[in-house]
């Protein structure tokens, strides 16, 4: 999630560091289904509204339980709300970090930090006047 000038990413703490997600609901036929599943997910974890979603990147893997998941992360602009761990049972605290401070830590996972840069990209990209 944008904030400032500089590239802001929201963490939840529970028990890891990890970015705001979720599950897309089942419903049938439906459109913009991941964009309306980031927006109730940011808002039911962490209290903010977001706009300005951009696509980022999309991965798969098999968790340690067996289970198949598709990744996808986009970039979004904060729109109001102070973030907060809004329910305990998913979400022990908000830690806000920039892009310097998450390619720092050593204990974040390479495919997040991968995730953190191509966002960064998009964002430099984005704020660079094109003639």
């Amino acid at each position: 999630m944008h904030l400032r000038n500089e590239m802001d990413h929201v963490f939840m703490d529970i028990g890891g560091l990890s970015l705001v997600g979720g599950k897309c609901e089942i419903e049938g036929d439906s459109s913009d289904i991941l964009e309306r599943t980031l927006k109730r997910e940011v808002f039911e974890e962490v209290g903010s509204e977001i706009t300005g979603i951009k696509y980022v990147n999309s991965s798969s893997f098999v968790t340690e339980s067996g289970i198949n998941v598709i990744d996808i992360v986009f970039l979004c602009h904060h729109k109001s709300g102070e973030p907060y761990a809004k329910g305990t049972e998913e979400v022990d605290d908000v830690i806000w970090m920039t892009t310097s401070e998450v390619l720092a830590h050593t204990e974040l996972p390479l495919f997040l930090k991968e995730n953190i840069k191509l966002a960064e990209k998009i964002l430099q990209d984005n704020l660079q006047v094109k003639y």
